[in-house]
């Protein structure tokens, strides 16, 4: 009963970090009305395990890793940065398929190492699963290692459930968007990831 517990804690956590409206939800939101449900939901799973990845180094006391990747927070910010502005500026001049036409193949490969990247060069988030997680106990000595184990699967579910409910919800309002509504959508889109990644790159002069 109380392994359940934290595994219940994990999907609260994780659901409630993925969400907040942000770059990975606009993505997620453009990608299935533009590509389909499968490719929208892809985008929300790369976030989802890289929010995975970082929660078990926390969970986990991967001190190394964690300083390693501190150390870099700068680089990585600025990387991912310049990669949200390329993101932006290439979703806003974006012409969509016909929503009759098949999606690439490899469109939800391609959407899934996009959010894993961006979400993986924002290292805070090691710091922001750290101090949740010594909140819940995770790395005293009331706390065994299959708890941490239980916490991490359940953030990466929750998340998941998240990025499968806002899909699901946005691909039942797929039908209404002809090709003149997702011009702009991928113009709205692409403004609001070019405005993030300002905030972001500005951001960086916290880091100095």
């Amino acid at each position: 009963m109380l392994d359940s517990l934290w595994l219940v804690k994990g999907l609260l956590l994780g659901f409630s970090i993925a969400a907040p409206v942000g770059p990975i939800g606009i993505l997620c939101i453009r990608r299935t009305l533009t590509q389909g449900m499968r490719n929208g939901l892809a985008a929300g799973l790369g976030a989802a395990t890289a929010d995975a990845f970082y929660g078990s180094i926390a969970a986990f006391g991967f001190t190394i890793i964690t300083t390693i990747f501190v150390d870099h927070s700068l680089s990585l910010r600025i990387i991912g940065s310049g990669f949200l502005g390329y993101l932006g500026y290439s979703t806003f001049i974006a012409k969509p398929a016909s929503m009759k036409e098949e999606v690439y193949q490899d469109g939800w490969v391609r959407a899934f190492l996009t959010t894993f990247f961006l979400t993986i060069t924002n290292p805070m988030t090691i710091l922001s699963f750290s101090a949740v997680f010594a909140g819940f106990g995770i790395g005293d000595a009331t706390s065994g290692l299959f708890s941490s184990y239980l916490l991490v699967a359940g953030v990466f579910l929750g998340s998941c459930l998240w990025w499968f409910l806002l899909s699901g919800m946005v691909q039942l309002l797929r039908h209404r968007f002809n090709y003149q509504r997702l011009i702009w959508v991928n113009r709205i889109s692409g403004t609001l990831i070019i405005g993030f990644a300002v905030i972001s790159f500005l951001g960086c002069r916290n880091y100095i």
